[in-house]
């Protein structure tokens, strides 16, 4: 049976053009693997108690659209995600439940508005931690889920269910290179350059410049994401070299017209 509802989950997901989902039991977020960890007020178990299962579905954000950020591109790119990621979670929560499995679905968000993020700088349920625990990728020093197939340039989202569903194993190979460029490229510095999770975000400071990007119409910032080398999206869009983010190489300039002429529109 574990078996069968696996196999309907990942082809529901590829009905829905949803190419990451990765499953966890619900126990594992009782064994820390780092410190610190998830407190117990945030584990799947504390918040729909009759967890066995949490499947983690993931959407990627479009490289070259990220490239404009911040710009009113990418966060009609963001929007549109999360709600494909809100919509997806709720109609595979429903049908498990339906089928006998009741299941939650759990946002991409959890806090409200960025306003509310600056003050308490945390979410109820933390989807970067399950997708880690799902096995679809682990940490980076920007304090983002690195995936193999996208980096850091994926929205996730979780059903917590009661179904018991085959897991799969954690990914243990590091996908973060250390290269730093997350570090010198964040205009409001808010990393200090240590491995996760010993380099954590300033998050506060990182929100602020959210909300300062918010009230122009161009969140989130993206930046971080945007120079991460780790990704095969890079290979698929041709490119691979992060220093086209120099805007003085005049190598790029063609691309530099492009992001110079979506950043003029939408956000002043």
């Amino acid at each position: 049976m574990s078996e069968t509802i696996r196999r309907q989950i990942k082809k529901k997901c590829t009905g829905l053009d949803i190419p990451l989902v990765g499953f966890a039991p619900a126990g594992r977020w009782d064994e820390p693997l780092f410190e610190p960890w998830v407190p117990e007020a945030f584990r799947p178990r504390a918040i729909f108690p009759e967890t066995n299962t949490v499947i983690v579905i993931g959407l990627p954000v479009s490289l070259p659209i990220i490239e404009s950020a911040p710009s009113i591109w990418y966060h009609e790119l963001y929007r549109t995600v999360n709600t494909l990621l809100d919509q997806a979670g709720f109609r595979i929560a429903s049908a498990l439940t339906a089928d006998g499995y009741p299941s939650v679905w759990i946002p991409r968000d959890g806090y409200g508005s960025i306003s509310v993020l600056k003050d308490r700088p945390v979410a109820f349920f933390s989807h970067r931690h399950a997708a880690f625990l799902a096995g679809l990728g682990n940490f980076g020093t920007n304090n983002m889920l690195l995936t193999p197939e996208f980096g850091p340039r994926v929205r996730f989202a979780s059903i917590l269910t009661t179904a018991e569903i085959r897991p799969d194993p954690v990914l243990e190979k590091p996908l973060c290179i250390q290269c730093g460029r997350c570090v010198k490229a964040c205009p409001v510095q808010a990393f200090d350059g240590e491995a996760y999770p010993r380099g954590l975000t300033d998050r506060k400071t990182c929100a602020a410049r959210s909300e300062a990007l918010a009230n122009r119409y161009i969140s989130p910032c993206g930046i971080c994401i945007l120079v991460c080398p780790v990704g095969e999206d890079r290979k698929r869009y041709g490119h691979t070299e992060t220093d086209m983010y120099d805007e003085s190489n005049p190598a790029y300039s063609r691309y530099h017209r492009a992001w110079k002429h979506v950043r003029s529109y939408g956000g002043q």
